[in-house]
């Protein structure tokens, strides 16, 4: 039995793009996962009375210092917008933070707390598919890597690209549910969520666009595994034919 070999800088080459791809994936992944900005928007928020020497649109003014008498009551009759501020806030997986009214910083709730309790068991199964997703990505990842680094025969090489392009299109899946979970998620809290959180206005951050962008990454990965795995199979029948071909002529015009 002959070995038949295919060439071995043209398969390293594809194994090394698509452990990058992975690889990308993986970060991107982690990143969305740990942040907080899935989602952002504004909050309407009712304005304060203003207090000591503050000043500004932030709050109501009253008892206005720049009256000539001290009796004299100045009240400041606002309707419509004009009650309210605009409040930024951003929310992710794990929790929302949004502005403090004339003040500095975030205050900050745990994201869980505030879906409705029809549709936290959904974020929970969000929550833990995304960590299969993220494991998924690893182990993807580390079969890649191996698969570089392997000097052995094709044979066992192919062997490790099946399991990780099985792997990788496995983490695809759960990845693309679990982002669609969460967006079900977050709708179903700005529609039934507490009254003091549900935004005026919001729209989707950039740590979404993230997440989608690791799917995107990941299914890339994993279509170049596979076809890695198929050219190399498809180079394999060829080269065999050929030899066999060979053969062939060989054994029916002998050299004499």
């Amino acid at each position: 039995r002959m070995p038949v070999s295919v060439p071995a800088t043209d398969r390293r080459q594809r194994a090394s793009a698509a452990f990058s791809l992975s690889f990308l994936s993986l970060v991107f992944s982690i990143t969305a996962f740990s942040s907080s900005y899935w989602c952002e928007g504004t909050r309407k928020v009712a304005k304060p009375f203003c207090t000591g020497q503050s000043k500004g649109d932030h709050c109501i003014r009253f008892n206005s210092p720049d009256a000539n008498s001290s009796n004299a009551v100045q009240y400041i009759w606002e309707t419509g917008d004009d009650k309210f501020v605009d409040r930024k806030f951003h929310a992710g997986i794990w929790y929302s933070c949004e502005e403090i009214v004339n003040e500095e910083g975030e205050k900050c709730r745990s994201f869980i707390s505030l879906t409705p309790a029809a549709d936290r068991g959904v974020l929970w199964l969000s929550i833990v598919a995304e960590l299969l997703y993220i494991i998924l990505l690893l182990t993807g990842a580390i079969l890649m890597s191996v698969e570089m680094c392997y000097y052995s025969t094709v044979i066992d090489g192919l062997k490790i690209n099946t399991f990780s392009a099985v792997v990788t299109v496995l983490a695809g899946l759960l990845g693309m549910v679990a982002h669609m979970m969460y967006t079900t998620v977050f709708q179903m809290t700005v529609n039934l969520g507490p009254e003091d959180w549900r935004p005026h206005t919001w729209d989707y951050g950039w740590s979404y666009c993230l997440a989608w962008a690791s799917f995107a990454c990941c299914m890339a990965a994993a279509v170049t595994t596979i076809n890695k795995y198929t050219k190399t199979i498809l180079e394999f029948k060829h080269k065999r034919k050929t030899l066999e071909r060979s053969l062939k002529i060989k054994y029916k015009f002998p050299d004499h």
